[in-house]
Parts: structure tokens; sequence; C-alpha cells
């Protein structure tokens, strides 16, 4: 289990280098009392393990900039990618000060080891676009949705896709999440798409991540009890991770068929692989036994896919 006495831990990201299995997680002081504060105190933490269970504290990657900055009050979920010159790039939502933390952007560091991070430049990459997606000048919502990028490799080597925890313009509140998507030929210059689903009874669809299990692509995001439509919630009472299936790495996914995970407690949750090359879900303990919100990743939980193509636990 990664745990730490003085922080709590919850959204993570994995990323493998080598024999090395790294996670980036968000971070924020117990000493603050509430939970819910840890949201605007968030920072990024670093821990590498041989086996996605033991675990060696690094170094922290990536704190809020001096102020004032776009991103000078929190770091938020994000993902971390190798390019073709060998650098890694990490991709980060934040908030600033200056909107109390209600406005949500994407923007960038870059690294040679994984260690040391360096801002690729002064403003964020990434902004909702309102042609699509729900802002803050017309939202129904208590945020601008704009966070957790995944980011990937196109699979016919045309650039990169990124997944983005986004809202439709229109539509009832808790049924207009959606996954934003933004395509780029270089890291540097991004293009905000139309998103890649349409809204299904989630009024959010967090931390998302396509993945390849026996060959077919997953989509896993999660959203919990109290952000479903009322369709959804009285057909699916369960809260916390879900996968549904997609055609390509990139879609179209059927989240109509979006199906719960078994755990209702494990949260924020990523397809790792194992060292024996089975997937499994790695992801923070939300309420684990009703002792509500711990801080601490538990060990990954081992999972098979489903004939629908959505996972199950194993």
């Amino acid at each position: 289990m990664l745990r730490r006495d003085d922080l709590w831990i919850w959204d993570s990201w994995p990323v493998e280098d080598g024999d090395d299995r790294h996670l980036f997680y968000l971070q924020a002081p117990r000493a603050l009392g509430d939970p819910i504060a840890r949201h605007t105190h968030a920072a990024v933490g670093h821990a590498v393990s041989p086996d996605w269970e033991h675990w060696t504290i690094l170094p922290d990657a990536l704190t809020a900039a001096p102020s004032p900055a776009w991103d000078d009050l929190a770091i938020w979920t994000g993902s971390i990618v190798r390019g073709d010159t060998g650098r890694w790039h990490f991709f980060y939502t934040a908030l600033s000060q200056h909107e109390g933390g209600r406005v949500q952007r994407i923007g960038r560091a870059d690294s040679d080891d994984l260690i040391t991070w360096r801002r690729a430049g002064p403003q964020p990459l990434l902004c909702a676009d309102p042609r699509w997606y729900e802002t803050i000048d017309q939202m129904d919502w208590h945020e601008e949705t704009w966070r957790d990028p995944w980011v990937l490799r196109d699979p016919d080597g045309d650039g990169w896709h990124m997944l983005i925890t986004a809202r439709a313009r229109t539509g009832p509140r808790n049924d207009r999440g959606v996954i934003g998507h933004a395509r780029s030929a270089d890291f540097d210059t991004w293009e905000v798409q139309p998103p890649l689903t349409a809204p299904a009874g989630f009024g959010h669809m967090e931390v998302p991540q396509v993945s390849l299990i026996d060959g077919r692509p997953v989509l896993t995001f999660c959203c919990l009890a109290q952000e479903l439509s009322a369709e959804r919630r009285q057909a699916t009472p369960l809260t916390g991770m879900w996968s549904a299936p997609g055609s390509s790495i990139i879609g179209p996914y059927d989240v109509a068929a979006a199906i719960p995970f078994d755990d209702p407690s494990i949260y924020a949750a990523h397809l790792v692989n194992l060292a024996d090359g089975k997937p499994a879900l790695l992801g923070f303990a939300n309420d684990r036994g009703g002792h509500g919100f711990d801080g601490a990743i538990p060990p990954p939980i081992r999972v098979i896919l489903r004939r629908d193509g959505t996972v199950t636990q194993s």
C-alpha cells in the first residue's frame, strides 16, 4: 500500500520505464483536517516500485506556481508520455487563485529523467472550447470542467490524442459528462476537437483512460453515485469506477453500455500490467470498509475482460 502519515494521497497515474513502475499522485497535508480542503492544496508526489505494491518515495514532481499564474492554486490529475526524442512530457490540470479554483485548464511540464520537471511555458496549452463544451459563462455545474488529460499516440502514427474530462454545453445537470478530445502533431500546439462521446447519464467522467486488454480497447473512468442521472442511479446504485467497450483506442466508445466496477470503494484508478502480464486496476480507496476517505492507494486489483468489452474483478 502507498500511504503517508503526513499526506493524503488520492488520484494517481502510472508510468513504466524499463523495470521501474512510477506512480505520480495528488497529495495534500493531512494537517488540513478536512479532506475536502485537499483539492485546493494539491501538489504532485512521486513514488517508484518494482511491482505496483512496494513503494519508494521520490522527490515531489510539481507544485503550484508562484502567483500570479494560471496554475498558482493547485495541480490536479494528468498523464505522462515519452516523446520520440526520449523526453518525458507531463500533461497536468491546474487551478488559479484568480477564479477561486473554479476554472480548470491543462498545461505541460517536461523532464529528461522523470525526476526534475520544468514547465513548458507560462501559459496553459488547452482551455475548454465553448463551441462544444460547458464553460464558466454558461455552466450548470460547480466548476468549469476541463481536466484529467490522458495522452496517447495515434494508432496510425498521426500525432497524439488527448482524452479530457469535460461537459457538454447543454442537457440536464447530471447528464452532460463527455470525454473531451484534442489532437497535436508536436506536443506544443493542440487543437480542441468535438467530444468523443455523447452524454450517457454521467455528470462527469473523471480520470479517463483507454487501454487494450486481450487486444480489445476498454475505456475506464469514474463517477460517484450522486453525480449520475436519476435513470442511471436507479438502474445502478453502485459508485466508483466504470468501464465501457470501444471500437478502437480513439473510439467510438459505447458509454451507454458502461457498467460499474465490482469494488465501489476504488476510485480514479488506472489499468496497469502486473509482472505476469495480467491487467489490474490501481487507484485510491475512496471509502474502503465504510471508514471514509483514508488518503491511500491499496495494492492493485486484478481484472479480466468480460464478453461485453467491460472489465470485472478476477
